[in-house]
């Protein structure tokens, strides 16, 4: 028996017509992107995104800062290693610490002393990824239980916009719905559908408090793994006036399929502005949608990945695909091993430390384990994105992605 079509809401129906609209004219903004140069052979390109607080020199990989901290190391630290943005979670910062008190204290660079830009996502990735029972979802927002105390809190496009606005980050996202890349197709319109209304209210919320264009706003192209919905969106936010562009809902695997989503919703999406990849952080995944025009992406893996031990290795010192560029530092093997993480890293932790070392500091529940292993694989993925702005500058992206991905 066939599924009856629901009846679109009016915040639906709001969205769909804006389509056929002028877009809003928008007055000077402190945000810019720029392409400095596109790569002869392939869709890549560097670039350079200007904000209130610094520029951000594409592609790039962005660290985050999940709670206004990368966790175990200094803003200094970061400085050092020569990231130039970080992303912060605004679920996490809404629960704890909460806005205002971000907002009384400066706002997030003064909060956290980290003088860069940073990048805030909207709550709906974490707001979505909670557990059954603890999330309810309707067309105006988002009704969930806190991980923390389980109190009762309400998101909608309006209040993430506020939320975002008061931690004061320089580029923000749109509110949207978060879903699992095996979806049913059914469950992916309608979520999408959800998506493209709260885009517009989110643009409409956005341009009432960003009076001083201090800020600049992503739109989330959606769609879950069916290329006609990843078009339908594509074209959709793309009509809007959105700053910049964000994919979402792509998370690396199936790898294939993901890389075809992707690269068929970019046909739709204008060149000139720039676009972010959502979680995605996986060292060939960097190749391959920088190749394609992404310009920057943010993603938990290096820090993750450190805390437990894994350790990122270039291919000259024995990372493969095969071993996803990583080791295991807490292995018995290296427990007399006098050899840097990484002989041909260049990095504070390389130059200082040993494979040895860095074992005993893990097996004795050392906190400088977490340190030295952020640090260094955070550099690793600093040193990677430096090597590819290069080679895409030189025209010799392929050859560069031909040497790491074997």
């Amino acid at each position: 028996m066939p599924t009856p079509k629901k009846k679109s809401s009016p915040q639906i129906k709001r969205a769909r017509k804006i389509v056929s609209q002028k877009p809003l004219q928008k007055k000077f903004s402190t945000f810019s992107f720029t392409i400095t140069h596109q790569e002869s052979h392939t869709q890549a390109r560097t670039g350079i995104i200007s904000t209130p607080h610094g520029t951000i020199h594409t592609p790039a990989f962005i660290p985050v800062a999940t709670q206004a901290t990368i966790k175990a190391l200094t803003p200094q630290q970061l400085n050092d290693i020569g990231f130039d943005a970080i992303l912060c979670n605004t679920y996490h910062l809404y629960l704890r610490p909460g806005p205002d008190t971000v907002y009384k204290l400066g706002k997030l660079q003064k909060f956290m002393a980290w003088h860069k830009p940073v990048f805030t996502d909207s709550g709906g990735f974490q707001v979505f990824s909670l557990n059954d029972g603890l999330c309810q979802i309707d067309d105006d927002g988002v009704t969930f239980t806190s991980h923390i105390d389980q109190s009762k809190h309400r998101f909608t496009p309006e209040i993430s916009m506020q939320i975002q606005q008061k931690l004061g980050a320089d580029l923000i996202f749109a509110f949207d719905q978060c879903l699992d890349i095996t979806a049913d197709y059914n469950t992916t319109k309608a979520s999408l559908n959800r998506t493209h209304a709260w885009a517009q209210r989110s643009l409409s919320a956005f341009n009432k408090l960003n009076k001083d264009q201090s800020q600049a706003l992503y739109g989330i192209i959606q769609g879950g793994r069916f290329k006609e919905l990843r078009e339908e969106s594509a074209k959709f936010i793309s009509q809007l006036n959105f700053d910049a562009i964000g994919i979402g809902s792509i998370f690396g695997d199936p790898k294939e399929e993901s890389k075809q989503l992707v690269e068929h919703a970019l046909k739709f999406v204008p060149k000139e502005k720039t676009k972010h990849l959502l979680g995605i952080g996986a060292v060939e995944d960097l190749f391959t949608y920088v190749e394609l025009g992404i310009d920057t992406f943010d993603c938990v893996l290096p820090t993750r990945l450190a805390r437990v031990g894994y350790i990122f290795l270039r291919p000259e010192s024995g990372g493969t695909l095969q071993n996803r560029y990583r080791c295991r530092i807490t292995n018995a093997t290296f427990k007399q091993d006098p050899s840097p993480l990484d002989k041909h890293c260049t990095c504070y932790v390389c130059k200082t430390f040993t494979k040895a070392y860095i074992r005993h500091l893990f097996k004795a529940n050392e906190l400088l384990f977490y340190t030295l292993t952020t640090y260094h694989n955070l550099a690793f993925f600093q040193r990677v994105m430096q090597e590819i702005r290069e080679s895409i500058e030189q025209d010799s992206f392929l050859p560069l992605k031909k040497k790491w991905i074997k």
